[in-house]
């Protein structure tokens, strides 16, 4: 009888204690199957590269001062506040323009290879779903690549081309220029499926802004007093080289971003290789750069060895996935060579007048880099063997046709666009204009208020 109290008066102080552990605890978790586990794993494959594919993203944005300061620095002190207003400018009015219809036409449901149909307004971003949400990251990830192909045309067409006229400039070319493009090799158009490479975007973005840029410079014609009465050609040098050089570092340091990010995937271990030969591109190519103008010339130019750094980005943007890194090296080198040639060919025999070299550094290395990934592609790196490597002329050849279209719809097509503009809206400054300065006649304002400046241009 004294057992059975003491037993029951145990039980009736055992059980608000197990009651409370209950509500503590909760249930006991079933036992994980297969299948559960398979969607936890999706699941954190899925925030990996969401994260990864942001992080990127940002460093590419970063890589927007970086033009900005590469091109105030590249000219002079007086258009200083007009060339940053344009980078503003490209990236606020691209981002819009991109999102309304860029992205669209560039991933959206293919009209014959051409252009996409759908998802205008990010309208395909469903954020009650892991892949909703990751498109809508993807398009911020997309959305720093359409800014990057705008703002090269900017030093191209600096110094003397109306603010106005660059905003439209801008629109059309985040909207629809560059989204063409990015259809047909990267949203499952025409060469894509003919198996162009192009993994970050020589040809894309590269090459697109600077045949943009070839047909804005033509366009807007020279600056004044660039080029004298007897074909001479006469340096206009920038005011700030170290503002230039810091904006190099920058864009050096966010092309990791760029090209590595091009996995979109955090669980893609090619990221390392892909850093490296990027890396060794961009030093191969200011080494290179540096050593031909210094023969050239007589002296280490740093502007031109800065661009050579640019001119090795830029050529192993479309192969860095599918190179070794001794091929980045000759790659870059080779891009470095090149820059330089380009920048005297365009300025002195074809008297075309671009003050930060973006024609040369982004359109000729571009399609340098495009036709490199069909030179030394190797099958152990990205699945395709390139000429140098026994895979034939094939993938040669589909690079070529891609360079020579790229080049077709991008110079055609801002030729166009800016022939529109000359004459709806205007595109040059007047030469009183020019003259005084950009910042004071279209801004109002002084980029070195306080400072006297002397100018005799």
């Amino acid at each position: 009888m004294k057992f059975r109290k003491i037993a029951m008066r145990s039980i009736m102080f055992a059980a608000p204690l197990l009651a409370v552990c209950a509500t503590a605890f909760g249930d006991v978790e079933a036992a994980p199957t297969v299948q559960s586990n398979a969607e936890q794993i999706a699941a954190s494959q899925t925030s990996i590269n969401t994260v990864w594919m942001l992080v990127c993203a940002f460093l590419v944005f970063f890589m927007q001062p970086g033009f900005a300061m590469l091109e105030v620095g590249f000219t002079r002190a007086k258009n200083a506040a007009n060339i940053l207003m344009k980078n503003l400018m490209d990236f606020s009015i691209g981002s819009l323009a991109y999102w309304a219809i860029g992205f669209g036409i560039m991933f959206g449901a293919s009209r014959g290879g051409l252009f996409g149909t759908s998802g205008f307004f990010l309208s395909d971003g469903d954020p009650s779903t892991g892949d909703g949400m990751w498109k809508i990251a993807f398009w911020l990830f997309q959305v720093v690549f359409a800014a990057t192909a705008a703002t090269i045309v900017s030093g191209a067409m600096a110094e003397r081309t109306k603010f106005k006229s660059y905003i439209f400039y801008c629109v059309f070319i985040c909207a629809l220029i560059y989204p063409v493009v990015g259809h047909w090799v990267w949203g499952g158009g025409w060469l894509s499926k003919l198996g162009m490479i192009d993994f970050a975007g020589s040809a894309v973005v590269h090459s697109v802004g600077g045949w943009c840029a070839l047909a804005g410079a033509i366009a807007v014609g020279p600056r004044l007093g660039k080029y004298g009465p007897n074909g001479q050609v006469n340096a206009i040098p920038g005011h700030n080289i170290p503002l230039a050089a810091l904006g190099v570092f920058i864009l050096w340091f966010g092309w990791f971003g760029f090209n590595a990010g091009s996995t979109t995937s955090g669980m893609n271990l090619s990221i390392g290789v892909i850093a490296v030969t990027t890396n060794l591109a961009a030093a191969a190519g200011a080494v290179a750069a540096m050593i031909m103008v210094w023969i050239w010339h007589g002296k280490p130019d740093t502007s031109m060895t800065l661009n050579g750094a640019l001119a090795g980005l830029v050529g192993i943007t479309a192969p860095c996935a599918n190179v070794s890194p001794s091929s980045a090296v000759i790659i870059g080198a080779v891009a470095g060579v090149l820059v330089v040639l380009a920048v005297e060919f365009v300025d002195r025999i074809l008297k075309i007048d671009d003050p930060v070299g973006a024609i040369s550094v982004h359109g000729v290395c571009g399609a340098w880099g495009t036709l490199a990934a069909g030179l030394f592609a190797q099958s152990k790196y990205g699945g395709v063997d390139g000429l140098f490597f026994g895979g034939g002329f094939s993938q040669l050849g589909v690079q070529a046709l891609g360079v020579v279209s790229v080049f077709a719809w991008s110079f055609i097509s801002a030729s166009v666009l800016f022939a529109v503009i000359k004459i709806v809206v205007g595109l040059r400054v007047s030469p009183e204009e020019e003259l005084r300065g950009l910042d004071i006649e279209e801004h109002g304002i002084e980029s070195y208020s306080g400072f006297q400046i002397f100018t005799t241009q």
